[in-house]
Order: structure tokens, then C-alpha cells, then sequence
């Protein structure tokens, strides 16, 4: 009888700030009950990957499990798969630190299973030749790809079923290409439809070997799959069908069949993903039509050769917040591996470890899955990604009072960006844009306080609209029906320092609901600007002409930090106004990194009476400014102006696509100072804005607070 060998891998992971109960919850429903079943099925191997914040996390909560995936370790039935430990995107990180996290992941699970490493996963199998020395370097002898890869290198589909060689400047790497098909039919159809196909395939090509490797997450963690594949037996029945069959269907693991089998030829993959991947890479408004043109029936013969167009790269080119975060981690790895040339290496394991996990690729990108939208991920690379740079800072001996200024690229788009430093904060300045203040860390809490997210078009919008269907196979799910309420998108960066000019009559109202209301040219102009340095204070002195409505005028801000300081100092000085007419007047700063609806992170007046939850609307009159707190941190933002003026608070939040549907998630919160600004006798206006990072507020008055947030609310609302 003709026979088939099977591969089973599956790939475990939990991104780095996932919370706790998410790692329990998913270990509940997939990670242990996979286990549990596959323990009395020891006539059926399999190959395992558990990320290195998963593995961590097991280590350390579910010891038990470790220890049982041990015995079957040693017992010859699972193989461990390495990986780069903190799961980033291979082809976003240098070379040296590709190396050292597969090294350092390779190490570390050969002693915690006491086997050896042999292949890897590489995360959402993002691949580009050049990895294949980085591979290889690491030690690694193969890796698992998608046959999306292979037929994109025009591959033929009859030839899918064995391992591949490649090579990059004579190195060698051995490639297992992953079955689409059986990924679409483990576990979502029943077992009998991957016995049709191997059948087919022993027949039709004796001694092939397929490979089913996919997100152990679908075993019970994705919705509705526990019921599925535990509660109803799936997985039960898939090796029960295996068992019924081992006289043809031999499975194996990965070593297992390269040692006894040859390669089917050589090949060379262009850059690529995972089929959906290099659709989601794709800007919007050329995704629509894509997957339009893909669903023609005769779609299924040319989508092997039709580019998609996606990189992966792109999306640092769709989400700006993507490619801020990658220049920041690029930055620190070239500093630590600077500083390791000089010979700091022994203190720098610190601040390595913190650039590793701040690698961590979830919340670099979004399609299906990816974490960008979700704020706590985003949080977390900035998080590890600041102690990174106080480690670096550590290990230089750069301790106690200090400030500093300095002028480069820092975001990679040919123009000068400024970093201004203390030893409380880091800011960084963008005036090619502008001149807003882009990122904002407060060093002692961890967090970026602009670690924004602008709300734009994403195409399940437009299914959502009604305009489009849902893409093929898709199990299309909104959580709430008003979220097409909430398809708001923004015009300008929500970053800080952003100069607006209103119409006299504009609301808060015109701004929650994304009207143009814009009557000047300086929310995204361009500043020319000059540097300050003293052994004790740093400014920069951005000045821009532009216009308003039919007037011309000049704004210069001076951004400045002073040693030991807490507080950062923005003047603005407004020149060449008109006489007699009255200009509308505000600047929009944006705070992330903080939740929306809890009890503990709110707005209050600067005598520290609550006003309500970050998610609210608040129109204020005449105010010198508000603070807003966030007591699980334990992180407060205070604001102040020296000219009273009014004040327009409201969240900014996204609608975005998950496995588990259509939601709405809370980004930061958007405060507006606004002033209806005269010209002095000599033409000028000036108010001075400080931004002051410290404790959380403690509330003066708490049921007055939630009487006026409930006001306000009410007021926007009618």
C-alpha cells in the first residue's frame, strides 16, 4: 500500500504585556487539554515551538506542564522547535540580534528539556533570503515555511511534499513548506477530509511528506474551538483516524524525516509571508480591490503568481506608529552594540534583555491578528524599550542631574528630529512635521505618553458599511452594532504640539465627530528651527510663518528642559497678528498609555477634583489648566497654561478587527487649550504651556467630580 509521512507542528505564543489572565485563560483552553489529549496518544509525535514569553510564563505558573512536556521530550514523541526568544520579526531586527536571541532561545530550551535544537519558527514565517546565514549562524539545520513561499518561487504544487535546500553566500539551509490546504482543514473541518487528502497524495505520490504546522491557539483558545476540538472531540477523532491508519500514514517529526528522506531540489524564495499576510500589508485602498480581483473563481490557478505587493516591511509604512517603535528599538540596538565594541559587554545584559522582549513583533503590525491596536502590547515595547535606553545609561555611567540635546534622524525619513533628555524624561521633537512632540517618556514609570494611535481606514470598515462582503471563509463578527458609529478618521497626527486654528463658533462636538473645521496651514507645516544647549537647560526654538483664514502670521514655540526637572516648558509666542480681529487658538496634545473607563485613571482640576474616567467628554471655560491620573501606575500628568482659556477633552478611539471580532478600543485622550486670541499693541500673544510628569492625583471630591463628569457628558451628548 502506498504510504505518506505527516509532520504535526504547532507554534504556541503569548506576546510580551499580554495580560496574566490571558496566558491562564488560553493554557485552560488550548495549551493544557493539547496536552492532555496527545499524552495518550504516544504512537503519534509531534513538533512543538512555545514563544519565549509563553515558555517563561509556563515555567514560572504551570511547572507541572513543563515537566510533562519533558517526559514526552525524552521519550522521543515531541520535538522542540527554537525560535528567536522573544518572537520578533527576523527580517525588522539586525543580524546580531537575530543571532543572539535564536542562540540565546536554543541555549535555554536544550537545558530546560535537556534535547537539542535542530529547526526553528520563524514568526509569522516572515521570510527573506538573507536570513538564511543569520539562520544558520544560530546553528539552525531547517526551519518550516508556508507552500505559499515555494509556489511564489514557481514552484510546482506536485512538489510540495519533501524538504528543500537553500543557500546564502554558500551557507545551507534545509525548508519544510507548510500545507495551506491542511491549515485551513486542521481542525475547522472534520477528520475525514485530511484522510481524503493524504489518501490522494499516498496514491498520487508515494513517500511524500506533508506538513501541518499552524497556531496551537485554534486547539481551544480561538472562539468557539474549545467546544469544537475538546468538548465535541475533534482532536480525538483526528487521532483515532491516525491511529486507523498508521499502516500508511507515518508520522513523524521534523529530524525524523530529513534523517530518512533527501531533498527534492534547491530553491530560492523571494520575500514573502503567509498568503494573508502580504494582503494585510497592503495600504487600504488597494487591498479593497485586491481581495475584489481574488475572489473571481479563476482567482485560485494565478494567486500563486500574482504579487500581493505586501512586504511585510510596509507596514512601517502603513502605520507610522509601526516604523516609530522600529526606529527606537534600532536605535538602542546600534547604541548597546556600540557600546559593546568599547568593551561594556558584561554590563549590558540588562539592557539587552529589555531590547530583545521590546523586539517582540505582535504589536508592530495588524491584519486578522497583530497587536497594534491593542494599547497594552504597544505599551509594552515602549515599555522594555525605555528601561532599555536607562540601562544603556546605567552601563555609561550616565547617573544623577544631567540634561542634553542632540540633532539626528531618529525616525529615518531624512529629516532632523530633536531629542531632548533629562533624567526624568526623553522627548523627542519632530519640526519637519509640524513641530510636534512625537514621544514623551516619563523614565522612572516606563511609559511613553505618546505611544499614540491615529484612527484611519482599515477595509472591514467598509464591510462593516455595508459597501463590501466580507472576505471569503471569514467569520465576520461585530461586538457592537453602533461602532459604525464611531468610523472617525483623523486628519493630523495625534501626537503633541499640534497648532489648530477654529472658527470662532467650532464645538467640541465638531471635534468628536471629525468635522474639517481647520482654518490654518500650521498642523503639519514645517518649522525652521534652532538649538539651545547649557550645562543645565537645553531648548529648541521652532519659528514657522504661515497663514489663517486670509491673514499671514508667525508662530514661534521653545521647547526646553532643564536638569532635575519634572516639568517641561513650551512657550509660544504668536506675532504678526491682526489688529481688531479675534483668532481662534489651540493645541492639541494627546496622552496614551493610560486606560479609559476605570475608576483610577481620570481627569481632575488642578486642586485634584475628579472630573471623570479618561474616556470623557469635558468642555471647560477658563480654566489654567487640568491633570489626568493614572493611580495603577501611579503616574500623573499635570497640564498648565499661564493665559486661562478653555479647555476640550475627549477620547480617541479605534475600530478594529481581532480573532474574536469588530471592537472598539480606547487609544488616549485628546486635550485642547484654546484661547480667542487679540494681538497686543505690537501684534503679539504669547502663553507658556508646562507639562509635568509626577504621582498619580489623589481626588479632593469625589462625589462633586462624578456629578460634573456626568454634566458634561450629558451636555456633549444633547
Amino acid at each position: 500500500m502506498s504510504s505518506v509521512r505527516l509532520i504535526l507542528a504547532l507554534h504556541n505564543h503569548q506576546p510580551v504585556g499580554n495580560f496574566d489572565g490571558v496566558f491562564a485563560a488560553t493554557y485552560r483552553d488550548s495549551y493544557g487539554p493539547f496536552l492532555d489529549v496527545m499524552e495518550s496518544y504516544p504512537e503519534i509525535p509531534f513538533a512543538l515551538h512555545t514563544s519565549g514569553p509563553l515558555l517563561e510564563w509556563l515555567v514560572a505558573n504551570r511547572p507541572e506542564y513543563i515537566a510533562r512536556l519533558k517526559a514526552m521530550v525524552a521519550a522521543g514523541r515531541v520535538e522542540i522547535l527554537g525560535g528567536a526568544f522573544y518572537e520578533p520579526i527576523l527580517t525588522m531586527i539586525p543580524a546580531r540580534d537575530r543571532v543572539g536571541q535564536i542562540r540565546r532561545f536554543s541555549e535555554y530550551q536544550a537545558k530546560l528539556f535537556d534535547t537539542k535544537i535542530r529547526g526553528m519558527w520563524i514568526a509569522e514565517r516572515v521570510w527573506e533570503q538573507s536570513l538564511v546565514g543569520s539562520l544558520v549562524d544560530s546553528g539552525i539545520e531547517y526551519t518550516l515555511l508556508d507552500d505559499f513561499h515555494f509556489q511564489r518561487a514557481g514552484v510546482r504544487e506536485d512538489l510540495l511534499f519533501g524538504h528543500f535546500l537553500t543557500e546564502d553566500e554558500g551557507k545551507l539551509l534545509k525548508l519544510w513548506p507548510i500545507s495551506e490546504r491542511m491549515r485551513y482543514q486542521v481542525p475547522f473541518q472534520e477528520p475525514h477530509a485530511s484522510y481524503e487528502y493524504l489518501r490522494q497524495i499516498a496514491e498520487e505520490k508515494p513517500g511524500s511528506v506533508v506538513v501541518v504546522a499552524d497556531d496551537g491557539e485554534k486547539f481551544g483558545g480561538w472562539p468557539k474551538t474549545f467546544d469544537h476540538v475538546y468538548t465535541n472531540g475533534w482532536l480525538r477523532r483526528f487521532c483515532d483516524m491516525l491511529m486507523a491508519n498508521l499502516s500508511w500514514i507515518d508520522v513523524v517529526t521534523p529530524s525524523r524525516a530529513l534523517e530518512t528522506t533527501i531533498p527534492v531540489g534547491k530553491v530560492y524564495l523571494p520575500d514573502c509571508s503567509y498568503r494573508e499576510m502580504t494582503e494585510w500589508a497592503l495600504p487600504t485602498e488597494l487591498l479593497l480591490p485586491y481581495q475584489a480581483a481574488t475572489a473571481k473563481e479563476f482567482a485560485s490557478e494565478l494567486r500563486p503568481f500574482v504579487r500581493a505587493g505586501g512586504s511585510w516591511r510596509n507596514f512601517k509604512v502603513k502605520y507610522p506608529e509601526t516604523d516609530e517603535m522600529y526606529a527606537r528599538m534600532l536605535g538602542i540596538s546600534k547604541r548597546l552594540a556600540a557600546l559593546e565594541a568599547k568593551g561594556h559587554e558584561h554590563s549590558l545584559d540588562l539592557a539587552r534583555d529589555h531590547l530583545y522582549r521590546g523586539q517582540c513583533n505582535c504589536p508592530y503590525w495588524h491584519g486578522s491578528f497583530g497587536g497594534l491596536y491593542l494599547p497594552h502590547l504597544r505599551h509594552a515595547i515602549h515599555h522594555h524599550l525605555i528601561a532599555a535606553d536607562n540601562a544603556l545609561d546605567l552601563a555609561e555611567g550616565k547617573t544623577g542631574p544631567r540634561v542634553a540635546l542632540e540633532v539626528a534622524d531618529f525616525n529615518l525619513d531624512a529629516r532632523q528630529e530633536v531629542r531632548l533628555e533629562n533624567e526624568t524624561m526623553i522627548v523627542h521633537v519632530r519640526p519637519a512635521l509640524g513641530g510636534h512632540i512625537y514621544a514623551l517618556d516619563a523614565r522612572d514609570s516606563l511609559v511613553n505618553l505618546l505611544g499614540t494611535l491615529d484612527r484611519r481606514p482599515e477595509p472591514y470598515h467598509d464591510t462593516m458599511r455595508g459597501n463590501t462582503p466580507p472576505p471569503a471563509g471569514h467569520d465576520f463578527q461585530v461586538k457592537d452594532a453602533t461602532l459604525v458609529d464611531q468610523l472617525i478618521y483623523d486628519r493630523f497626527p495625534r501626537k503633541t504640539l499640534v497648532d489648530h486654528f477654529y472658527s470662532e463658533d467650532v464645538s467640541l462636538a465638531d471635534l468628536i465627530a471629525g468635522r474639517e473645521v481647520e482654518h490654518g496651514d500650521f498642523a503639519t507645516g514645517t518649522y525652521l528651527s534652532k538649538i539651545q544647549r547649557g550645562p543645565k537647560r537645553v531648548a529648541l526654538i521652532m519659528d514657522r510663518p504661515g497663514r489663517v483664514d486670509q491673514h499671514t502670521l508667525h508662530i514661534r514655540k521653545t521647547v526646553s528642559l532643564d536638569a532635575s526637572s519634572q516639568t517641561l516648558d513650551v512657550l509660544y509666542t504668536l506675532e504678526e497678528l491682526p489688529q481688531d480681529v479675534s483668532l481662534h487658538f489651540a493645541v492639541e496634545i494627546n496622552v496614551a498609555g493610560m486606560a479609559g473607563h476605570a475608576h483610577d485613571r481620570f481627569y481632575a482640576d488642578l486642586s485634584g477634583e475628579k472630573l471623570g474616567t479618561l474616556d470623557s467628554r469635558l468642555e471647560l471655560d477658563e480654566e489654567l489648566g487640568i491633570q489626568l491620573s493614572d493611580a495603577w501606575l501611579d503616574l500623573g500628568v499635570k497640564l498648565e497654561w499661564s493665559q486661562a482659556g478653555g479647555i476640550w477633552c475627549f477620547p480617541i478611539e479605534t475600530v478594529s478587527q481581532s480573532e474574536a471580532g469588530i471592537e472598539g478600543v480606547y487609544q488616549s485622550s485628546a486635550v485642547l487649550p484654546h484661547w480667542h486670541v487679540e494681538a497686543d499693541s505690537e501684534g503679539r500673544w504669547e502663553v507658556r504651556i508646562r507639562w509635568t510628569i509626577g504621582k498619580a492625583v489623589q481626588p479632593s471630591k469625589e462625589q462633586n467630580g462624578a456629578a460634573i463628569h456626568t454634566h458634561f457628558r450629558q451636555g456633549v451628548e444633547a
